[in-house]
Formats: structure tokens, C-alpha cells, sequence
């Protein structure tokens, strides 16, 4: 049974709109895309990398989708040539109520019933990435729809936009896979899969914690 993976880039208030450019999700007028640019470095260039290591198949929302089917087919060589050849050779799966134009090579559009089509596809594929896709990703969220969730908080407030956590999720726990690792512009990479049951409560002030 393979693994769904997100991957989210978010700001420290957990923002995660249009990370990439102006014209990547201008919705309601957000006026900060492409606030992701100039904070990657080395390092966090090389972290996403690695985390795309041994992906096999991709899930995206309609409009990330779109965007990246305009985008990446076209791109060869140079510095995103790695990540161009694996998103241009692995399967593409599209979650959208609509009917997506699939013209980039190996999209399907999956069913109405996301939870089948997952299971379907959990079964063809070992690591299955989900990139950016927010609208999706709060689906998966609340259904518990996924295994993993790696996540690069940026040191950046933005006060407005679409967020990675937006309501609606249901309570969960989760396991720290690695510990964090930080970049010199302060951007921090957190990989957690998620745990059974839901969170627990305690007091404080009870005498076992020494307070």
C-alpha cells in the first residue's frame, strides 16, 4: 500500500498561497505571491530535492494542476531539469469536480468518490506527492486522507491569504519523522506522518509535573 505525501510550503502565520509567483493563485487579490522566492537557499533547495526521492505518482488540485501543465512540460535542463523530468515521467492525478483539460502526458482525472480512487491509486503507487493544492489538501485533511505531511514554515508573517489549516480539519496526531532542520534564512522543514487516535488532554498543574 503506498503512501500519500503532502508537501507544503507555508509562512509562520501558515499561509500557503501562491508561494511560487504573482500569477500562481492572484484569488481575492492576495498580494504577496511569490513570497517563497526570496527565501530559498541551498539548503532548503536541497531538502526539497530529497523529498521528492523515489516519488512515483503526483495528486493535485485543478487549479495546481493547471498551472503546473503550463509550465513544466515546456521546462528542460537547467536548474529545476531534475524536478521537470520526474513531474513530465511520473503519473499525474487530477481531484477536481470539473472535467480537466488532461492534455499533460499521464494525467487522469479520478472519480467523484476521492476515498475509492485514492485507495486505487495507493495501490498502483508507492509515493504519491501532493504539491501544493490547498483546496485538496484541507479535503484530505479532514477525511485523514494521507500518511505524511512535510511541511517548510518560512520565517515570514503575512496576514492574509489562504492557510494550510483553515477550518474544518479533524483533530489528529502526528509523529516527527526527522528532526527539524533549519536553513541560513531561517526557513524550518518539518516531517511528521500521521498517528492513530486523537490528541489527549492533561493538567498542568497536576502534582506528576512537578508544577
Amino acid at each position: 500500500m503506498g503512501l500519500i505525501e503532502i508537501e507544503l510550503f507555508a509562512t509562520l502565520d501558515l499561509v500557503g498561497q501562491a508561494p511560487g509567483g504573482p500569477e500562481e493563485d492572484p484569488a481575492g487579490g492576495f498580494p504577496f505571491g511569490g513570497w517563497q522566492a526570496p527565501l530559498i537557499d541551498e539548503v532548503a533547495g536541497a531538502q526539497i530535492g530529497a523529498a521528492y526521492e523515489g516519488t512515483d505518482a503526483l495528486l493535485l488540485g485543478r487549479r495546481t494542476y493547471d498551472l503546473f501543465a503550463s509550465y513544466w512540460p515546456h521546462q528542460k535542463g537547467g536548474e529545476d531539469g531534475d524536478i521537470a523530468t520526474l513531474f513530465n515521467s511520473v503519473p499525474k492525478y487530477v481531484a477536481s469536480r470539473g472535467t480537466p483539460d488532461l492534455s499533460w502526458a499521464g494525467s487522469t482525472h479520478l472519480g467523484p468518490d476521492l476515498g475509492a480512487a485514492l485507495r486505487e491509486v495507493r495501490e498502483r503507487h508507492e509515493h504519491i506527492k501532493v504539491v501544493g493544492s490547498l483546496d485538496l489538501v484541507q479535503t484530505l485533511l479532514r477525511e485523514g486522507l494521507f500518511d505524511r505531511l512535510d511541511l517548510w514554515i518560512h520565517p515570514v508573517v503575512l496576514g492574509v491569504g489562504k492557510k494550510v489549516f483553515d477550518g474544518g480539519e479533524v483533530p489528529a496526531n502526528f509523529t516527527l519523522l526527522a528532526p527539524p532542520a533549519a536553513g541560513p534564512s531561517g526557513t524550518v522543514y518539518l516531517r511528521y506522518a500521521l498517528a492513530e487516535g486523537a490528541p489527549r488532554t492533561g493538567d498542568m498543574s497536576a502534582p506528576d509535573r512537578g508544577v
